[in-house]
């Protein structure tokens, strides 16, 4: 499986049987899931969107957004949950405006599962912890 570091963003391969959980990256050596959600520019979104073989879970949020600033711990707590299965990241719309649109984002906060660069699913307003493992859960193939 390829994997994209969260930290210094170099490609990784791990091998079939390996575990995920405890991997490192073989360029920074920094643990390859840190059971926390990945704040994402455009370019970091775009690198782990095209490299990445596992699916994404995409937060789009923006900093004045008050349901967006509530529903942050939640999406924390569900990384540490849902890693090594899926990849989280945030991405503030303010400063990646492009690709919000990109995404067609009308509304905040909104999360996309992305498996393979295609959107599987969508869901716009606050989630709970257990309500956002439990929908990426459902919607994981």
């Amino acid at each position: 499986m390829q994997l994209v570091c969260p930290s210094c963003q170099a490609i990784n391969r791990l091998p079939a049987g390996r575990d995920a959980a405890v991997a490192q990256c073989g360029k920074c050596k920094q643990r390859l899931f840190q059971a926390q959600p990945l704040e994402a520019s455009a370019a970091v979104f775009q690198r782990h969107l095209e490299k990445n073989e596992l699916p994404l879970v995409v937060d789009f949020w923006a900093s004045w957004c008050g349901p967006c600033q509530m529903m942050a711990p939640a999406f924390s707590a569900a990384a540490a949950e849902l890693e090594p299965d899926c990849r989280l990241l945030k991405l503030d719309t303010e400063k990646a405006q492009k690709v919000a649109a990109q995404w067609s984002i009308r509304s905040i906060p909104t999360m996309i599962l992305m498996q393979s660069g295609k959107e599987v699913a969508r869901t716009s307003g606050a989630m709970d912890k257990n309500q956002i493992v439990n929908w990426v859960r459902q919607n994981l193939h």
